[in-house]
């Protein structure tokens, strides 16, 4: 009740002097600086008030040495026409020549302190060209994925500049336009299969791979040195007892899937195990296998040089294991792996992501503990668990 008396009373007083109650605040000595570098008179109104309107403040990062050229500037001409001429607030050049004087006492670190940006930027270069001479068949882009997952941030246009210095040229790749695409909703919805031909040192060898549609998550391979329908039941039995049946199956119309006249071992295969059978019609429809074969040539055929099919053999397990869990997809948002996907980890790792912390530690993960069924009821030491789509949702 008194408070609301002392205002009352303020006001009529304002109201008889013509001023305003309540008074409007001062504005800061360095808001009040005009474009000229004038300052108001105190209490003047601020340009604002005047219907002028006036560029947000952003605050500002400075380097060691501009905050050193500001000190050495206010020793000289004083901290007012320090700021006139370089822009920086009196509050900071007053900051900073505190700070530089206590350092020279020993009492604390110096502003003026710190890695040269040029440093800086040479431990950036530098991780930029370790991740490509680990993995020379990287793209600028994937390059930086993988930097990015490692918890360094850089752009892929820095990225590209540092590479194509060191000597990178990028690939000529012709490319159609299409416009029917098609996605799997879950992990084993849908598997694609085809072979990869390659030449080692004149043993012609095939390459079978199976991919997931859903994750692009290799689910298995095999090589034999032509197109056989044991290499292809084996690998598949294989796959499917190490990651689960798929849904539906699309490969092409080759000799080792499909059977122009009467049922393949492969199509009795899969009707045995209640597995749909698509034969691609076109080349398009097994489209993402085909960008995989290509990926495999750039990044592991044409950049290793094989002495015998063995050694082939154990530096494509080698590198279907990286791509698995360690290279960055472009059709998972660039961040993810397609073990992320495959096994369901996709919030895990993006949060290790979003708060600084290396994606690959996600690896660490147990991966036995993961249910790629659709749906499934477990029991852990007597206590019921739900599972949907390799999510535990109770339990």
């Amino acid at each position: 009740m008194g408070t609301l008396t002392c205002w009352t009373y303020k006001a009529r007083q304002a109201e008889q002097r013509g001023t305003e109650w309540p008074p409007r605040p001062e504005p800061a000595q360095d808001e009040a600086d005009d474009a000229s570098g004038e300052t108001s008179p105190r209490g003047a109104p601020a340009a604002a008030s005047e219907g002028v309107p006036t560029k947000p403040r952003v605050a500002r990062v400075y380097t060691p040495s501009q905050k050193a050229q500001a000190i050495e500037l206010a020793a000289a001409v004083g901290v007012t026409e320090s700021h006139r001429r370089l822009g920086i607030s009196r509050y900071s050049i007053h900051q900073w020549t505190k700070q530089a004087e206590r350092a020279a006492r020993g009492q604390g670190d110096s502003p003026t302190s710190g890695p040269d940006p040029a440093d800086i930027e040479a431990r950036r270069d530098q991780e930029i060209l370790t991740m490509w001479k680990e993995h020379p068949g990287l793209g600028p882009s994937q390059v930086r994925n993988q930097l990015r997952r490692k918890g360094v941030k850089v752009s892929t246009h820095t990225t590209r500049r540092v590479m194509e210095d060191a000597g990178y040229r990028p690939p000529k790749v012709r490319r159609s336009n299409h416009d029917k695409r098609y996605e799997a909703v879950r992990p084993n919805h849908l598997w694609h299969l085809d072979f990869v031909q390659r030449w080692i040192n004149r043993s012609s060898t095939f390459t079978l791979i199976l991919i997931d549609d859903y994750s692009r998550y290799v689910t298995g391979h095999g090589v034999d040195d032509a197109e056989r329908a044991d290499l292809v039941i084996d690998t598949f039995e294989s796959a499917v007892a190490r990651h689960g049946r798929p849904e539906m199956v699309l490969h092409d119309k080759g000799s080792a899937f499909w059977s122009w006249k009467g049922i393949s071992r492969f199509t009795r295969l899969l009707e045995e195990l209640g597995i749909d059978q698509i034969p691609a019609e076109h080349k398009e429809w097994n489209g993402k296998l085909e960008v995989f074969n290509g990926n495999l040539h750039k990044e592991l055929f044409d950049q290793h040089r094989f002495y015998d099919v063995a050694e082939m053999k154990r530096r494509l397990a080698a590198h279907l294991h990286w791509y698995n869990h360690r290279r960055t997809h472009h059709a998972l948002g660039g961040l993810l792996v397609p073990a992320d996907r495959f096994y369901g980890r996709v919030d895990e790792v993006l949060a290790r992501i979003e708060a600084g912390v290396s994606g690959d530690a996600s690896d660490t993960l147990d991966l036995r503990d993961r249910v790629l069924d659709l749906f499934k009821v477990t029991s852990t030491d007597g206590r019921p668990e739900v599972w949907l789509m390799g999510h535990k949702v109770l339990g």
